[in-house]
């Protein structure tokens, strides 16, 4: 994965817990392209709440037979390490960090690109700076609240603002504009 540009995450969560992650979905991205799409349901081994089935679609029975995150976590370290990781807020860093930690794993090696920041410094948007409204604003379609989705999502909104700015995913983390 070393000669990627970007690494796009997204994860959706089984309850109120951020470290219930339930689906994880991974989008890399080189030379402004996607190029290599993983994306896996969870086993939280945490009840799910009806609010997030409501959200994302997905139940205990959906992934009763999933891995659990430390069955995936060498999976996300072989894709992640040392790699530049574009998420939509800073909760899909929060959810994975609290998911490590509850089962006693070493946290990920990787830099976090928050692709709402990019967004926010890149348009002004009338209606706002969730993922929807910025993909609505870049004319990116996906189905909402799909980890694969959502991480190709994300990633598009950073292709976005390379175009408009000129600024790669490195750039960003340095200050950006």
């Amino acid at each position: 994965m070393n000669t990627i540009d970007f690494i796009a995450l997204d994860v959706e969560t089984a309850n109120g817990d951020q470290g219930s992650i339930c689906q994880i979905g991974l989008a890399a991205f080189k030379d402004w392209m996607l190029v290599q799409e993983w994306v896996s349901l969870v086993n939280p081994e945490e009840p799910f709440r009806d609010e997030n089935t409501n959200i994302h679609g997905l139940a205990a029975a959906h992934v009763a037979e999933a891995p659990t995150l430390p069955e995936v976590a060498e999976t996300l370290r072989a894709w992640l390490h040392q790699q530049i990781v574009v998420c939509h807020t800073m909760f899909d860093q929060q959810a994975l960090t609290r998911s490590f930690a509850k089962y006693g794993l070493p946290g990920l090696e990787c830099r976090w690109l928050d692709s709402r920041h990019v967004a926010r410094q890149t348009w002004k948007s009338p209606g706002g700076y969730g993922l929807a409204a910025v993909c609505c604003l870049i004319g990116h379609e996906f189905k909402h609240h799909d980890a694969l989705e959502d991480a190709k999502a994300a990633g598009a909104v950073i292709l976005a603002a390379g175009r408009k700015t000129g600024l790669a995913p490195a750039a960003w983390l340095k200050g950006g504009r």
